[in-house]
């Protein structure tokens, strides 16, 4: 792969700047005192990153698209 770690992929850089402010957000307001709800959203928001992380370090571009797809997945979820 052209780069020398996941740290690099712009994908995993957004993604990880949205878990940040979805931490932020999360921790205000109604969002705050909703756990279940706020738990989910976090997960959602940290798995997106996550995802690609765990596809980038995996042996082959076919494993690396599979993961994607399931960050893909999980911004779905935290966009429901």
């Amino acid at each position: 792969m052209p780069y020398q770690s996941f740290k690099q992929l712009r994908a995993w850089l957004e993604a990880k700047s949205l878990a940040v402010v979805v931490y932020k957000f999360t921790a205000i307001g109604a969002f705050a005192r909703d756990f279940g709800l706020r738990d989910q959203i976090q997960r959602s928001a940290v798995s997106v990153a996550s995802n690609i992380a765990e596809g980038y370090q995996r042996a082959g571009d076919k494993e690396f698209v599979y993961f994607l797809n399931i960050a893909q997945g999980s911004l779905a979820e935290l966009r429901t």
